[in-house]
């Protein structure tokens, strides 16, 4: 069977009912380059309880999204910031809180930032305050080098990554057990992994808008071939297999 992969939404105001409930929102692109890659996506609402899906569900990935409140790192927020709404945060963090280590994660942009504050760190809240241009937003194509040493270096078979951005925001101090193992040429980080996880990856770029370029196609093979490996894992433990 195909592995199962848990997609997250977006949680956006219908602009109908500002003052009802959020509206869902994903983008067609991620669950078809995680099909592609031979996974199952599966898409999560907030109502979806936690610990049986933790049951079901072989891997995760945590898709793109507005901006997380910086009061979860103790600043007030920037006055360019467009604030993801807290309820999505929330849901997000409940899951990562129970989650087995083991759980193969891939953070796309939000979900890069969302794995590095929900871990203790912090985010540069507006780029071009800090690097004097605002060239990572609007879909512009950018090409990263990650450290040779590094997972994402396994996992893309080394050399250059090229990728979509679409970030005004990006990592300032790292978490506890993150390291940034890509940046863009003006210093930016572009990617984190976890060490201390055998899948835990976060990149600053949209490699699901990007899978014209073969380092993000393998990007998703590679989750959806740890999270086969995680479901088999599963099945020994309960004595399925």
């Amino acid at each position: 069977m195909k592995p199962v992969i848990a997609l997250t939404t977006d949680l956006v105001t219908d602009t109908r009912r500002p003052e009802g409930p959020p509206k869902l929102n994903l983008a067609w692109e991620y669950s078809q380059a995680i099909s592609e890659a031979g996974g199952n996506p599966v898409v999560l609402t907030p109502q979806t309880e936690v610990e049986p899906l933790l049951e079901w569900i072989d891997g995760w990935v945590i898709p793109g999204g507005d901006d997380i409140d910086a009061c979860r790192w103790g600043e007030p927020n920037h006055p360019q910031a467009i604030l993801q709404r807290p309820e999505r945060f929330e849901w997000e963090e409940r899951i990562f809180r129970a989650a087995p280590a083991e759980l193969p994660i891939l953070g796309i942009c939000y979900g890069c930032q969302f794995l590095n504050v929900v871990m203790g760190g912090s985010l540069v809240q507006h780029l071009p305050d800090e690097v004097g241009h605002g060239n990572h937003s609007g879909g512009t194509w950018e090409s990263f080098s990650p450290d040779p040493e590094s997972k994402l270096s396994e996992v893309v078979g080394g050399g250059e990554i090229r990728g979509r951005s679409y970030h005004h925001q990006s990592i300032r101090a790292v978490a506890p057990g993150l390291e940034v193992v890509a940046r863009h040429e003006d210093g930016t980080a572009e990617a984190v992994e976890s060490r201390l996880r055998p899948w835990l990856l976060g990149v600053q770029w949209h490699p699901e808008r990007s899978c014209d370029h073969e380092a993000n196609r393998k990007l998703f093979a590679s989750l959806v071939e740890a999270a086969r490996g995680y479901s088999v894992g599963k099945a020994v433990r309960r004595g399925a297999v």
